[in-house]
């Protein structure tokens, strides 16, 4: 498990300053030089070679400086088919409202329906161009141009807003060196401890001297008390005289000079395959949202025992710092609770990270996955730390399932009877839909009749008689597909499944 912790250069001198900032400047301007050359078409090999004529670094500089552009590239890459459909779902989204709101469904809250209609007409304009663009690239394999520095600092730099100086030192403030265990875990920045202080040496390229090597600077790292001993055993060898690699890389801030340590961490749980079996007594299914956590346990053959909801609530105003420390927090009670339960295996859902947002700025920031990635990762993280087996699965229909199946029978939430399903679903049950649910469902039938006969358009009739053909053939149909119509069409209820007929004589596809 990779693992990553950012320290700080402290009592940094003067002449360390320059010469650190001299040796950004080099790399960062390798890195754009190797990314243009890599995008018309030259060979990696090649333009590791040119780098080293070209600037004053060594060969290792320029090899990652390389390898920097190189992920970039690939990065865009895979990334422009979910850019490209996370597109397409915004432009259903806005048609969808600009049409409630042409019908008189939904009239605007903030601003006159004109004003409205013409402000989403533009957004589907925009968002249609930039499908049409995203398109293009795909087809001619291609990727967007990249703004080192940053596009929205490149747009306070046209507007004046930041200062030319200040818009340099954006695009020259990183410097990276990737780990080698046969270079003492690095080459180029290297860790060392000298009376329980760490300091960190940094091999200066552009000043090499007669005999060719490059001399280091040094300066002092200030590492918190509780990552002294994890930081002391990433960076010194083990008992056999072996090292372990680690990766660092130097970014300047607000004056600051922030180092991120990244490494490999050995932990005693593992990550288990979607198909492999889970061989523990107890297991705890857990559906994360933004302002709380359910846990529900449950033994190997999937019976429920005990279900506790964790709520932070904090998580849906505060700051990004924030959010990472109560992240922590939060995460570090859930194992907690687990550990004292005796429970030896997780299951968590495996996130979807569309950004597919409609237009209004609290629902998208409630519901952004990044922020569940979050609770997920420090979950996921210190389970593994912990010795926990961990399993992530497809989380579709767990709320709907949880609510109409198990919400009433445990006297459980709709969270907690959806982390009972996801914990289910790891062990590789299939949640079929019960008899009552299926005979309730087939009550419908008369009414999806009546309806065929006063509908002309032929588009809604087939949806009508497809519903008709999956009730009559249910067993023919993936049991999700059954739950898809569950939900539509049933109502639920502590007491009692209803029909939501008033909902069916309106439908329209």
């Amino acid at each position: 498990m990779k693992t990553t912790r950012m320290l700080k250069l402290k009592n940094i001198s003067p002449q360390f300053k320059v010469r650190l900032d001299n040796l950004m400047r080099e790399f960062c301007a390798a890195k754009r030089y190797s990314y243009n050359r890599l995008i018309n078409g030259l060979d990696q090999n090649e333009t590791n070679k040119l780098l080293q004529r070209v600037f004053r670094l060594n060969k290792r500089y320029s090899e990652d400086a390389t390898l920097q552009a190189k992920t970039i590239i690939d990065s865009q890459k895979e990334l422009l088919a979910l850019y490209l459909e996370e597109t397409k779902a915004k432009l259903i989204k806005t048609r969808r409202k600009i049409e409630t709101y042409k019908t008189g469904k939904k009239t605007p809250q903030k601003v006159d329906l004109k004003t409205c209609l013409e402000g989403l007409g533009f957004r589907v304009k925009k968002l249609e161009q930039k499908q049409t663009e995203l398109q293009n690239h795909i087809d001619n394999h291609t990727i967007p141009p990249a703004i080192f520095g940053g596009k929205k600092n490149f747009r306070a730099r046209t507007k004046g807003h930041i200062t030319n100086q200040e818009w340099k030192d954006l695009r020259t403030n990183q410097l990276y060196s990737r780990g080698d265990k046969t270079k003492k875990g690095n080459l180029n920045t290297r860790i060392t401890e000298q009376n329980d202080r760490f300091y960190l040496e940094i091999a200066d390229s552009l000043n090499i001297k007669p005999n060719n090597r490059s001399p280091r600077i040094k300066a002092e790292l200030e590492i918190p008390d509780k990552y002294f001993d994890e930081i002391l055993d990433a960076t010194y060898p083990d008992s056999k005289g072996n090292y372990h690699p680690y990766s660092i890389e130097i970014k300047r801030k607000d004056g600051e000079y922030y180092v991120y340590l990244t490494y490999e961490e050995e932990v005693p749980g593992s990550w288990l395959k979607p198909k492999q079996p889970i061989n523990v007594q107890l297991i705890a299914g857990i559906d994360v949202n933004i302002d709380r956590t359910a846990v529900t346990i449950m033994t190997k053959q999937g019976n429920f025992i005990k279900s506790r909801v964790f709520y932070c609530h904090e998580m849906e105003y505060v700051s990004s710092n924030k959010r990472e420390n109560i992240a922590g927090e939060h995460s570090k009670d859930i194992i907690d609770y687990l550990l004292h339960e005796n429970v030896g295996a997780i299951v968590t859902e495996k996130l979807n990270f569309r950004n597919d947002h409609d237009t209004n700025k609290r629902y998208n920031r409630l519901t952004h996955n990044f922020t569940r990635k979050k609770l997920l990762q420090g979950i996921t993280r210190r389970g593994l730390r912990n010795g926990f087996e961990i399993k992530q699965i497809n989380p579709a229909y767990s709320s709907i399932i949880g609510r109409f199946k198990y919400s009433k029978k445990y006297s459980l939430s709709v969270h907690q009877a959806a982390a009972l399903v996801i914990g289910r679903r790891g062990l590789g049950y299939r949640e079929k839909l019960p008899v009552e649910l299926i005979q309730k469902l087939q009550e419908l039938k008369p009414y999806l009749q009546n309806l065929i006969g006063s509908k002309e358009e032929s588009n809604k009739i087939k949806y009508l008689k497809d519903i008709i053909q999956k009730i009559d053939n249910f067993k023919n149909y993936h049991h999700w597909t059954l739950w898809n119509m569950a939900n539509k069409f049933l109502e639920f209820n502590l007491s009692d499944h209803k029909l939501k007929r008033q909902e069916v004589k309106p439908l329209s596809y």
